[in-house]
């Protein structure tokens, strides 16, 4: 599939673009006008890439038109790896005291000025053909669609309940976390030198670390542990304020009295800063809270510190539970060990994909349907959303062909990263009615 997530990966190849280390190494190699006219021309032709994806089947030629731009950025991107890795290079060099590894180095095809006059040709052929590809664009007449105005952010917006009779397959997960949970601090006062001990699960997207999250949280040993429950959602947007209310109110959500929570949650809004961090400290002051941040993706360590001594206000055996994509996260945070969550067994995902794609007892009917999805199961590398997602998009179809399309389709063979989950996505967006798929793009 030509198209095959061409925004994310021009997104990726921008961000690529805009670091410091590509910055720095580009003007090492003195191509950062090159740099910065690939990264401005990328910029426009972003722009209109979700429009184009939108039209790929109705025009004739912008199909191609998108391969050629995906083509463009991976290459671009193995480029950029080979700037930055040279760039590294010279940095354990100059470290080095080695007479020997300098001269080995002068000889080498990493040679500074070999390496300098190769890859100037190299980007500067990247430029051109990026070039090309955008003016070759302007003939599809394509409208630029601002990212921020899409119909979905991407990421919804979590909440604690769970339906637990729904999940398949994570009860061991639970108790091991709800095992750290009921641990003693290691210092007593503190866990380790921290006052609040920070739990991460970390996993890659669509394993379930937000149904964990959800599934101990509810766990009624919970009740019995903790004084006060809170759940946020962060996501995106590592907005210290916006969070702060967030957990206020999650605290006085659970206040018996619905009238007094709502009233207060109004008045918190027009609050500053100072002020939200006087009531979050009368409302954690001497309780032992167990707090959930669910979907971390900030990487900054001053916020997460700035944020962390606002709320070890609590009293000794506090908890936070955070779930996040990234190992990096997870190590800055936490302060144990990280959880790291794993795939669904093969049994498991059969069950969860059957219970996606028919009605109860329904595929006792169809054993070559249920055949063709244990393949497609196998392809989904354990990763539940894929499984659910996959199962849904088949529900109430019982068509041998539509079954086989999807377990045949091209789209499993392109080269993938360890743990990839987008091709069956990508499968079951292109199912998607075309009012559906405008507004899961994301």
């Amino acid at each position: 599939m030509a198209e095959y997530f061409v925004f994310d990966i021009a997104e990726s190849l921008l961000r690529k673009l805009a670091s410091f280390v590509c910055e720095e190494a580009s003007r090492v190699c003195e191509v950062y006008e090159d740099i910065k006219g690939i990264k401005d021309t990328l910029s426009i032709v972003k722009g209109v890439l979700l429009d184009a994806e939108h039209k790929k089947e109705q025009r004739h030629g912008l199909r191609e038109w998108i391969r050629q731009i995906q083509t463009v950025c991976l290459d671009a991107e193995d480029v950029l790896d080979g700037l930055e890795c040279q760039n590294l290079r010279k940095q354990v060099l100059k470290a080095s005291d080695s007479t020997r590894m300098k001269v080995a180095h002068f000889f080498s095809s990493s040679n500074s000025l070999v390496f300098r006059f190769r890859m100037a040709h190299q980007i500067k052929h990247v430029r051109r053909r990026l070039d090309k590809i955008a003016a070759d664009g302007n003939k599809f007449g394509l409208e630029r669609i601002d990212v921020d105005n899409r119909l979905v952010q991407r990421r919804e917006v979590t909440y604690s309940h769970v339906d637990a009779s729904g999940v398949i397959g994570r009860e061991s997960d639970r108790e091991e976390i709800i095992k750290l949970l009921m641990q003693p601090h290691p210092h007593g006062d503190g866990c380790g030198d921290e006052s609040v001990c920070v739990i991460p699960i970390v996993g890659i997207g669509g394993l379930g670390k937000t149904t964990l999250a959800k599934l101990v949280f509810n766990d009624k040993r919970m009740d019995d542990l903790f004084q006060l429950k809170m759940w946020v959602c962060i996501s995106d947007d590592f907005d210290i304020r916006q969070i702060l209310i967030k957990i206020i109110n999650s605290v006085s959500a659970s206040d018996p009295a619905p009238t007094i929570a709502l009233a207060h949650q109004e008045n918190i809004k027009n609050f500053d800063i100072e002020q939200l961090q006087i009531v979050l400290k009368l409302k954690l002051s001497g309780q032992k809270y167990f707090l959930v941040l669910d979907d971390i993706w900030n990487d900054n360590r001053a916020k997460w510190i700035e944020l962390k001594d606002l709320i070890k206000v609590g009293a000794v055996g506090s908890k936070i539970l955070v779930t996040t994509r990234s190992n990096s996260i997870a190590s800055m945070m936490g302060t144990v060990p990280s959880y790291v969550l794993e795939g669904l067994s093969m049994e498991n995902c059969y069950a969860l994909f059957n219970k996606w794609a028919f009605k109860e007892g329904e595929e006792k009917a169809y054993s070559n349907l249920v055949e063709i999805g244990k393949e497609i199961v196998k392809k989904c590398r354990g990763v539940p959303l894929a499984v659910r997602t996959l199962g849904s998009s088949l529900f109430l179809v019982f068509d041998l062909e539509r079954w086989e399309f999807v377990r045949d389709h091209e789209i499993w063979n392109i080269k993938q990263n360890k743990d990839d989950i987008l091709p069956a996505l990508k499968l079951s967006y292109d199912q998607m009615p075309s009012c559906l798929r405008w507004k899961s793009k994301a």
